[in-house]
């Protein structure tokens, strides 16, 4: 009886993932999209409990207290970093995320071969989920250390890194037949081993300009570790739902890809049949231009366009609120303004979007890099706030930088370029940007939510003077 309400928890479970899915497609139904993958959720860790405790050896008593202590355990932490975690640092919080998914599949695989009958199907499912679970499991440590700034970004180009792969992979295979066949534990440690270095290896040759996408090629990985994991328990929820996060999360790294110009295969083959570009990071292009609040003020009072390109640095400084007040501002003396997002690129693809939301940016006005490039030429002023990489023309213009061929917001067309900046320091791909010391382009050094307060007082003071 029991059996039969879980199952008929998890159909339901299953019907909501792809609704919520459905929800997340646009902004519009995004909430709605969000509480009903909550409730699915909910529904398919109820189902999980009650089915531990018909299907368990043990006392039903014990199964529930090993049952609650796992869950107090994992809630506390949980809700202890969701509530103390910064916008900044979501990225690094996903990649970690999916180590665990990708460590629980290791773990999963090793207890159902030792605990099962050998079966040649249920051998290749172990050996397939260890695999996808090792490669997820340091790959997404090194995705968490790149993003986190603990290691450096740039790519880690090892002599014939390419033939490194290939041989690891074909070593791999190799051992899964001896597996299958009856090898015993031991292809499988050590095929666990190779997957290991692999996963570290794919990533860490993978430059900081494109992490975006390993985050979502990760989060593709963990769907397919996670329904491996559940080939190997029978239970159909968690094939039906790794089976859902590990085609959307490949689907959306091949969207990435083609919006930031990147082959497919060579990012989630750890830029397999590349050679990638010579990181510039502290090459100087000239001499820049520096300016300061009060100036930018004027400035803006005098535009009648104002274009703004948000980037990881307004969301460090948490700098959308004042921005949010500068743009209302200037609607209100009748300047048109509008925000630039790069739809991939930078640590945090989507973010600017959900942290102009929270300031109460009309969404009407935020529109993609593809939307506003062209009309970059007649904008009278840009600014360009925390953003690197994403307004560099290196990327079209230098074909050996490890940027080469990505789409960028061509800021440098407008009259008049600001960038505010705590530093001349170059972004996370490790590339100097030549933008900074062109003509029509200066610099305002500082805090962005302290400089954008400042223009604000600068704006009050001038209008109080009109």
């Amino acid at each position: 009886m029991l059996t039969s309400i879980a199952q008929a928890a998890y159909v339901v479970a299953a019907v909501l993932f792809v609704l919520s899915l459905a929800g997340l497609a646009r902004q519009e139904t995004a909430r709605r999209g969000n509480v009903l993958g909550m409730v699915g959720m909910g529904l398919a860790l109820g189902a999980t409990v009650i089915l531990a405790a018909d299907t368990s050896e043990r006392p039903v008593l014990v199964t529930m207290l090993l049952v609650a202590l796992v869950l107090a355990i994992g809630a506390s932490v949980g809700t202890w970093r969701a509530r103390t975690v910064e916008m900044t640092q979501m990225p690094e919080l996903i990649a970690i995320l999916h180590s665990f998914v990708g460590l629980a599949a290791v773990l999963v695989g090793f207890n159902s071969y030792l605990t099962s009958e050998p079966a040649i199907v249920h051998d290749v499912e172990v050996f397939l989920g260890v695999l996808i679970g090792a490669v997820t499991f340091t790959g997404s440590i090194v995705a968490y250390l790149k993003l986190a700034a603990k290691i450096r970004s740039a790519p880690l180009v090892l002599p014939a890194r390419n033939v490194l792969n290939l041989v690891a992979i074909v070593v791999s295979l190799g051992l899964g037949v001896w597996f299958v066949l009856g090898g015993g534990v031991l292809p499988l440690l050590v095929m666990t081993g190779i997957a290991l270095a692999l996963g570290w290896h794919l990533v860490a040759a993978i430059g900081g300009g494109d992490m975006p996408v390993v985050v979502s090629m990760l989060n593709s990985y963990s769907g397919w570790a996670a329904a491996a994991a559940g080939l190997m328990l029978s239970n159909d929820l968690l094939i039906i739902t790794g089976a859902l996060v590990g085609s959307s999360g490949a689907i959306l790294s091949y969207i990435m890809c083609r919006a930031m110009n990147r082959s497919f295969v060579s990012v989630i083959l750890g830029g397999f049949g590349t050679e990638g570009g010579t990181v510039t990071a502290g090459d100087q292009q000239g001499e820049h231009r520096e300016t300061f609040a009060a100036d930018v003020a004027e400035q803006l009072a005098a535009a009648r366009s104002v274009v703004i390109v948000p980037g990881y640095g307004m969301a460090v400084a948490k700098a959308q609120y004042p921005v949010a007040e500068l743009v209302a501002r200037l609607r209100g003396l009748g300047v048109e303004v509008r925000f630039g997002v790069h739809p991939v690129a930078g640590r945090m693809p989507g973010h600017m979007n959900v942290l102009l939301a929270e300031a109460k940016v009309p969404y009407d006005i935020v529109l993609e890099m593809d939307e506003i490039n062209d009309d970059l030429p007649e904008t009278d002023i840009v600014l360009v706030i925390g953003a690197n990489d994403v307004v560099n023309p290196a990327a079209l213009d230098d074909p050996t930088s490890p940027i080469a061929g990505m789409p960028v917001l061509e800021v440098w067309h407008a009259r008049q370029v600001v960038v505010f900046k705590r530093s001349m320091a170059t972004g996370y791909a490790g590339v100097q940007n030549p933008l900074f010391f062109r003509e029509n382009t200066a610099m305002l050094f500082g805090d962005a939510k302290e400089q954008t307060e400042a223009i604000l007082a600068a704006l009050r003071a001038h209008a109080e003077l009109a």
